[in-house]
């Protein structure tokens, strides 16, 4: 592993460099790391935090709005004093509720108790339009140019009152005006909604089963987003003329792919957005398709870099050489191997979960079963723990599954929405 480290930040590359004669492609794991004294040495930025509340009618059951208004006041209990905030109602319309006056108030004692009463005049009632909040967010955050704003949304239902075209435009427009965690309660909304929402704006998404869970989850949510002190981190891949970028993946903490997120700075030259940070180390997978060289020839395959407001923090080579030595090529990276299994787990856990609902029940069988042994093999324990919500294990030894006949449909998503949550590689004994 080849690493660098500069004020506080490092890169390291993990791959194999050898390839066998003729061989094209080429794999390797990038580890960025922000330390303590990067996070800490950031700029203060202002900072605004938009809670964004489905308060439409199917919210008056199970205490779902109930749940959402403890959420919402957890979530201004631990934020600091001063920070913006504003508190978005979202039913097939969307309206501020808090503050009534302005873009945004200043958390303190005072405005929490006025939230408190805003919220309590609130109940539930008509449609579904997500991206009409996410729209009127956007009006938010322009209004606090220069300024880190961040949103939590929920909902429990599908976005019913407006087109997928119209999502999907205000998904476009709200990138890189504010990044946007999702959490979705119950069983009734579309995990592929909120999941395109949290992608696009560097969040995250998840199930919160009952409502009884949402208030402990908004906490660590708006704890976390006060960890992120550093606005934007920039990977920039340069590659020699004749070399193709396959792909570009995030794969720790959780998969993302970002390959149709490069912004063109040359043909050599393309930038990856990796949105806010704080004290954390992420994995990246790259592969690069490239010309042969002559054996023992060495190659510069890519120049790997990380960036902060136009300044390189880090950099990583990753690097090719031809050989004939079959010893040599044959050797595959573990933290290569182990992500790309990762990346298939998350892959086969959805595509079993699809013919599943399709009635495939065969193939949902066979994809399932492989699923379980990449989870098991890889010790991702978590995802094989869901994935016993859905099938049994007739055959420990063989790992051989069968689907279950009765399902809880809120253990089928929440396998499916935390599907790309990897594990990481596990240390050598």
């Amino acid at each position: 592993m080849t690493s660098a480290e500069h004020q506080g930040l490092s890169v390291a590359v993990d791959q194999n460099e050898f390839l066998a004669e003729g061989a094209r492609t080429v794999d390797a794991i990038v580890t960025v790391e922000a330390t303590d004294a990067l996070a800490v040495a950031a700029p203060p930025q202002d900072r605004v935090e938009i809670l964004i509340i489905d308060t439409s009618g199917s919210m008056g059951s199970a205490d779902k709005f109930g749940g959402a208004r403890r959420a919402t006041l957890a979530a201004l209990d631990v934020m600091p004093d001063g920070t913006r905030f504003a508190i978005v109602e979202g039913t097939d319309k969307a309206q501020v509720v808090y503050p009534r006056v302005g873009a945004s108030a200043y958390a303190s004692h005072a405005e929490r108790v006025n939230a408190r009463h805003a919220l309590d005049r609130l109940a539930p009632h008509g449609g579904t339009a997500i991206g009409t909040w996410l729209g009127l967010s956007r009006l938010i955050a322009q209004q606090h140019p220069g300024a880190m704003v961040h949103a939590i949304l929920l909902t429990d239902g599908k976005n019913e009152h407006e087109t997928p075209e119209r999502l999907a435009a205000e998904i476009r427009l709200s990138t890189g005006v504010f990044t946007c965690d999702c959490r979705g309660v119950g069983a009734d909304w579309e995990p592929n909604e909120l999941r395109a929402i949290a992608s696009a704006l560097h969040g995250t998404v998840d199930i919160v089963k009952t409502a009884d869970g949402l208030a402990q989850d908004f906490r660590a949510m708006m704890e976390n987003s006060m960890e992120k002190t550093i606005p934007e981190l920039t990977l920039r891949m340069w590659t020699p003329v004749g070399t193709k970028i396959v792909f570009v993946k995030q794969v720790a903490p959780f998969i993302e792919d970002l390959t149709g997120r490069r912004t063109e700075v040359n043909p050599q030259v393309g930038e990856y957005p990796l949105g806010a940070w704080g004290a954390e180390d992420r994995d990246y997978h790259v592969q690069l398709e490239l010309e042969p060289a002559a054996p023992d020839r060495e190659k510069l395959a890519a120049r790997v870099s990380v960036l902060a407001e136009g300044e390189v923090l880090g950099q990583g080579l990753v690097k090719a050489c031809w050989t004939t030595d079959t010893d040599k090529s044959a050797v595959i990276s573990r933290r290569v191997a182990h992500y790309t299994g990762q990346a298939e787990l998350a892959q086969t856990v959805q595509e079993g979960l699809t013919a599943r609902k399709q009635g495939d029940l065969a193939t949902a069988t066979a994809k399932l079963q492989r699923a379980y042994h990449l989870a098991t093999e890889s010790g991702n324990e978590n995802t094989a723990k869901l994935l016993l919500s859905v099938v049994d294990v007739v055959d420990d030894r063989t790992g051989t599954i069968r689907l279950r006949n009765k399902v809880d449909p809120v253990d089928e998503m929440a396998l499916d929405v935390r599907s790309t949550k990897t594990a990481r590689v596990r240390k050598e004994p």
